[in-house]
């Protein structure tokens, strides 16, 4: 690609500069969507198609990851009065994003399809076989780079662009509100603070690794055998530490993209011996691929043309002088010329100065800028000046202080001279650049491979370096999620102290936890541990727990926020129902979902109903649940259904013998059964103003209420039978699964689960004998 003003100098550093076009199929093929995008920094082309429903979360989510500069459209989307959904439900995620409309027949998936097979690389035009019959994305792409070419005034040059083709199904989806609610990438309270997922896992050394982690996080990885390859590259980090120090020194070099000519020119051949001694199959890939001799080729290509001590170097000056002599002398012939013209010139420049400071016996030194080019400096008293004023053939005066800034009718002539030269140069020195990339472009390839292994490497690396900060342990995947000691990542980050740790154990046969526990015992901060857990497991890093084993999710889930959304003039109530929605709509066998407080929003009968509706259709599926709740009576759904599961936060009363009250001490300890503190409004209106009468009639009707539904929901000695068997069963059939268990372990915990199978009839019994009371 020619480079414009556009390309280099208007898209800062840290700025969005990714450009997605986006279309969806019409009549039956409503709700097909083709995306493209490209990053106007790196020269990579992203394609996904897939099927949305009617809610577009896909599509929503997969453009907040992106965090586009600019979105394209059909202008057939958004005929005024008759907008689509999706175009209307786009520009209402992304206020702050450029919209862009262009005529629907730039969307040409012919086209598109000319446009892969002209630009890809050759080593990526496999592509070609994925993307031949996916006519959306190819509409996409057709769009997106027609409307790239116009506004950046060139082309991509032949074979340049590495293009890819992302499936929905390679990755989990976590949706914008879950992102926001678990704090992946901006923390809720201060956008600029650290304490985020993002912020625990960072200390990536490069650009490309840290985007990398960013778009990881966003998405994690689904299949077993990938994460699995990462995490055995961390453990070999972690124990192998002139790997891990080697590694860390090579990445630091990367740091500055601008330099990345000087760097790949500078890096010593030792440093590929960093990896080749790796056991892992991943690093040893990488290693092979660093080996690669095309990048001897281009070296030596680049070392033939460039200066070796051509650089970036800061000041307007020294990188003036750096770019006049990039290219190496006799090369070509008129180049030199030039380049000796225009030393010519500023020698010219600076001996012209020395004699205008003998003739007027003043201090002058020469200095330059962008603006002015040359001009003559001073700093003096103003009464060492003959007539406190400066000869008259100096113009363009500008005094701060004792500092004086100036030039003349001659160094204005000699600056015209010396930007004739400089054009001249710079034209020939463009050339015979351009020649060079094109020579370099066969052999493109490998330098996308560079920069995909140092961001994965640097990634991998920064797991690692994680891990040397925290106890962390090197997570399984079964068809378990199971957490030995589990704690939060970012409340580690934040407290003094170390966190409360936790037990999990979650299976096809217990998929359902209901929660309880008072205000602050802990009930929200266990909910979002558990999804950052299973999130940094499926990137590949190693896991804030003693032990832990995960299913993988396919989506993850969260409804948290209790707060009323001015923006889009939603109560508390319509909040909670609309975040539900998208739950039930969208979630499946493979789902982890955690609810913290539903139904709140409205009266307590309506609640309860809500809760217990939306409770029994999550417990058709086999998805991973965690209910947090302070509706009690919902307890008592695990009479029903034998995959419930109850478990509380416990606390502790502690007497305050200073104001003869009782206290509550949170433990933030988590155990099994319902929470003891079954009235824990009331304990806390009772240290509140309320007068004791109302308390007492409060407790009186409350203890009322709850005796009604207590004789309505006991169990009968047959639903207990039931539950033992289920449950027996549902371990019988984990043990088959996953046991690796030598015969005589093995014989040993058949034989306790017998023996707890058991122990659960004399407790049926016994609930029978209280029904017949």
């Amino acid at each position: 690609m020619e480079y414009s003003a556009t390309s280099s100098s208007a898209v800062s550093a840290h700025s969005p500069s990714v450009i997605v076009a986006v279309v969806e199929g019409r009549g039956l093929a409503r709700g097909e969507i083709g995306m493209a995008s490209i990053d106007l920094k790196s020269p990579q082309i992203i394609l996904s198609q897939f099927a949305d429903n009617t809610t577009y979360a896909k599509v929503i989510t997969k453009l907040k990851i992106l965090s586009p500069l600019e979105i394209i459209m059909s202008n057939t989307a958004c005929v005024v009065g008759n907008s689509t959904k999706l175009f209307t439900l786009i520009t209402e995620n992304f206020k702050n994003v450029n919209f862009t409309t262009i005529q629907r027949k730039y969307f040409n998936e012919t086209k598109g399809l000319e446009y892969i097979e002209q630009l890809c690389i050759t080593e990526f035009s496999t592509v070609l076989m994925e993307v031949q019959s996916k006519y959306y994305c190819l509409a996409a792409v057709a769009a997106l780079l027609k409307y790239v070419e116009f506004i950046q005034n060139s082309v991509y040059a032949p074979k340049s662009l590495k293009i890819c083709f992302q499936g929905s199904e390679q990755t989990a989806m976590i949706d914008s509100s879950s992102t926001q609610n678990l704090e992946l990438i901006i923390n809720n309270q201060d956008s600029r603070s650290s304490h985020t997922l993002f912020g625990v896992l960072n200390y990536t050394k490069t650009p490309g690794g840290s985007r990398r982690l960013r778009s990881n996080i966003l998405e994690p990885l689904i299949d077993v055998e990938t994460i699995n390859m990462r995490l055995d590259c961390v453990q070999e980090l972690l124990q192998d530490e002139e790997l891990f120090f080697g590694l860390q020194s090579v990445l630091a070099r990367f740091l500055d993209t601008e330099q990345l000519l000087s760097v790949l020119v500078q890096i010593p051949k030792q440093d590929t011996i960093t990896l080749k001694n790796c056991n892992t199959p991943l690093l040893r890939a990488y290693y092979g691929s660093l080996e690669d001799k095309r990048f001897v080729i281009i070296l030596d290509k680049i070392k033939t043309v460039i200066n070796d001590d051509a650089r970036y170097m800061k000041g307007c000056l020294n990188m003036r002088t750096q770019k006049c002599y990039a290219v190496r002398s006799n090369i070509n012939e008129f180049l030199d010329i030039a380049r000796r013209t225009y030393t010519e010139i500023v020698d010219d420049i600076a001996g012209m100065i020395s004699q205008l400071a003998e003739k007027y016996s003043l201090p002058l030194r020469t200095s330059f800028s962008s603006a002015r080019g040359f001009f003559i400096q001073m700093t003096t008293d103003c009464t060492a000046l003959p007539n406190d004023q400066l000869p008259s053939e100096f113009i363009k005066i500008s005094k701060v202080k004792n500092s004086y800034s100036f030039t003349s009718a001659d160094l204005i002539k000699m600056n015209e001279r010396c930007q004739e030269s400089l054009r001249e140069i710079y034209h020939m020195t463009y050339m015979i650049v351009c020649k060079l990339l094109s020579e370099i472009y066969e052999h493109i390839h490998c330098l996308h491979k560079l920069s995909d292994t140092v961001s994965m490497l640097d990634m991998l690396l920064s797991f690692a370096h994680a891990c040397t900060l925290s106890d962390y342990v090197r997570p399984e995947f079964t068809d378990t999620l199971a957490i030995k000691h589990g704690w939060h990542p970012i409340l580690e980050k934040i407290s003094v102290e170390k966190p409360v740790a936790n037990n999990t154990y979650i299976t096809e046969g217990s998929n359902f936890f209901i929660i309880t526990g008072p205000n602050m015992s802990g009930k929200s901060t266990y909910l979002k541990q558990i999804a950052l857990c299973q999130i940094m497991a499926q990137i590949g890093s190693y896991v804030p727990a003693e032990y832990a084993s995960f299913r993988i999710a396919e989506q993850i889930f969260t409804r948290i926020s209790t707060d009323d959304d001015i923006e889009t003039n939603s109560s508390t109530f319509m909040k909670e129902m609309k975040e539900i929605a998208y739950i039930l709509h969208n979630a499946n066998d493979k789902s982890l979902i955690l609810i913290d407080e539903l139904g709140r929003g409205t009266n307590t009968e309506e609640g309860i109903g809500i809760c217990y509706a939306v409770c029994e259709y999550l417990l058709s599926l086999k998805a991973f649940t965690l209910f947090a709740t302070h509706f009690l009576e919902l307890c008592h759904i695990d009479v029903l259904y034998p995959n419930v599961e109850n478990v509380h936060f416990e606390v502790q009363h502690v007497k305050n013998t200073s104001r003869n009250k009782e206290a509550i001490l949170y433990t933030y300890k988590l155990s099994k059964g319902l929470t003891e503190e079954k009235n824990y409004g009331l304990k806390a209106a009772e240290v509140s103003s309320l007068p004791p009468s109302i308390v007492l009639d409060a407790k009186e009707i409350t203890s009322q209420i709850t005796r009604q539904i207590l004789q309505s929901q006991r169990s009968t000695p047959e639903m207990e039978r039931q539950r033992a068997v289920y449950h027996l069963a549902t371990r019988l059939v984990q043990t088959a699964r996953n046991s690796q268990l030598d015969p005589d372990s093995l014989r040993t915990y058949l034989s306790n689960l017998k023996k707890k199978y058991e122990a659960d009839f004399p407790r049926a019994e016994q609930v029978s004998g209280i029904t017949e009371e």
